[in-house]
């Protein structure tokens, strides 16, 4: 079946046609809204009960539904997403002073296979359509109280399961369907998208003309340390990461964010001038992640070593003394499996 979600206004005209020839042209408006507040077919009060009928026999109006909601004691909330396929992702929706944050995912699994992130472990299953994607939020948004007229979720972050630029049409589509005026208007100013350095994608976006935020998963200064943690960087050097990444600044001329989990491997002073050789002429910012490895993990992978806190600390006084802008990210939801993956992770093990 097809997903409503999945076309913007004027394709759902379009699309309408093909069932109802004669149909009104203000038809395709009031379903259109119906979509964006997420209402199912028995809500669209206003729509004619046959057509309704008609519409439930090919087209999916709620392709995501909440399976789970985790609250932590710190507010954040972690969702579990059910698709028409039996497919689970996650999200998470973050409160702070300036308003919402959901953060959610582009793909069923993931095939990038970083070794600190636990949604590549199974691989990738599929690619979430722009519809899916744009269903997660506004799932959340209808169910914490919001709708088209009164919008809860205020910023939305491409980091949950998958890496969105291997999906990079139904991403870049997904932008277009929020930011549109006829659905949730979000600015593409309030989106960031993390990618872990598709480096010929990262120069591809940079043409596409957006507003959107450049997130980086760095996590290294050498392409040797980078290989012993993030598999893409053997198919892409720094060198060429960089290239891509400058380019995309000069198109763009929007602020690069990078992040980088602190491990005892990356977290030298050597490190810090390192950085800021490869960051030269970029209006950059640093989040320093704190990573939390089990014995287990580090013994698997003897590079995933956490940074000491005292040598967190001085490495982020490090970049200071370089005048690099950097802040230590505060962990959000670590007694309910905030990290990526480690939710869906646990249901997939349970239902096995």
């Amino acid at each position: 079946m097809k997903i409503l979600h999945d076309y913007s206004l004027p394709e759902l005209k379009s699309e309408l046609e093909t069932i109802e020839n004669k149909m009104p042209r203000f038809r395709a408006i009031q379903i259109y809204d119906w979509l964006t507040n997420y209402a199912d077919y028995s809500e669209m009060s206003n729509i004619p009960q046959d057509l309704r009928e008609k519409l439930a026999k090919e087209y999916i109006c709620q392709p995501v539904k909440i399976e789970s909601e985790l609250i932590s004691k710190d507010g954040t909330r972690k969702y579990l997403f059910s698709l028409p396929d039996g497919n689970i992702v996650e999200g998470v929706l973050m409160s702070y002073k300036y308003g919402n944050t959901i953060c959610i995912s582009t793909q069923v699994g993931c095939r990038m296979g970083c070794s600190f992130c636990a949604t590549g472990i199974d691989g990738l299953a599929r690619n979430l359509t722009a519809g899916e994607m744009l269903s997660e939020i506004l799932a959340v948004n209808k169910h914490i109280g919001g709708n088209k007229a009164d919008r809860k979720i205020t910023n939305v972050v491409l980091m949950g399961c998958g890496e969105p630029l291997d999906n990079y049409d139904n991403v870049v589509k997904f932008f277009k369907l929020l930011s549109s005026k006829e659905g949730l208007n979000l600015s593409q100013r309030n989106v960031s998208l993390s990618t872990c350095g598709l480096a010929p994608m990262i120069k591809k976006l940079a043409d596409e003309d957006l507003g959107i935020t450049l997130t980086i998963s760095l996590h290294a200064t050498t392409d040797e340390q980078r290989k012993k943690i993030m598999k893409v960087a053997n198919a892409y050097s720094l060198k060429e990461l960089f290239f891509a990444i400058k380019y995309y600044f000069e198109k763009t001329k929007r602020r690069i964010v990078f992040e980088y989990i602190e491990l005892d491997i990356n977290t030298n002073p050597e490190d810090a001038e390192r950085l800021k050789a490869l960051c030269k002429g970029l209006s950059y910012h640093m989040n320093l992640i704190p990573v939390n490895s089990t014995p287990h993990t580090v013994e698997e992978n003897p590079a995933l070593k956490p940074a000491s806190k005292d040598k967190a600390r001085e490495f982020w006084e490090e970049l200071k003394k370089l005048n690099i802008s950097a802040t230590t990210r505060r962990t959000l939801g670590s007694d309910i499996s905030g990290a990526c993956g480690q939710l869906r992770r646990s249901r997939l093990k349970e239902n096995n």
